[in-house]
């Protein structure tokens, strides 16, 4: 899917860049602990927990009890991962293929 034209730009080209930078998972936490409030990170993570819940078919009332989100927060990823530009199903479906492979790799052990 094509990118949507009003998030494009040299700002977010150059956002976008720096994240693809980034090498592990503690270089992650300094650069989002520095770029985003506490409040925003969270939302950020929550909105995925919301999406892969909704992916492993839970049920709203289980979201909401596991995650805190509103309904509406579960509407809207919900929507995004019907209808949005698949930035949800590429991420979750990445994190499924590394946690298999991860569980695999475990078992040969």
């Amino acid at each position: 899917m094509a990118t949507n034209p009003k998030l494009k730009g040299e700002l977010a080209d150059r956002l976008f860049q720096g994240i693809l930078l980034l090498e592990n998972q503690e270089e992650c936490y300094q650069f989002f602990e520095d770029i985003c409030t506490i409040s925003e990170l969270k939302s950020l993570a929550q909105r995925l927990e919301v999406a892969f819940m909704l992916k492993n078919k839970h049920t709203y009332d289980d979201i909401v009890a596991k995650t805190g989100a509103s309904t509406a927060t579960i509407s809207r990823v919900k929507r995004c991962l019907h209808y949005g530009a698949d930035g949800y199903n590429i991420i979750l479906e990445r994190m499924e293929k590394q946690a298999i492979a991860s569980a695999t790799e475990d078992m040969k052990e």
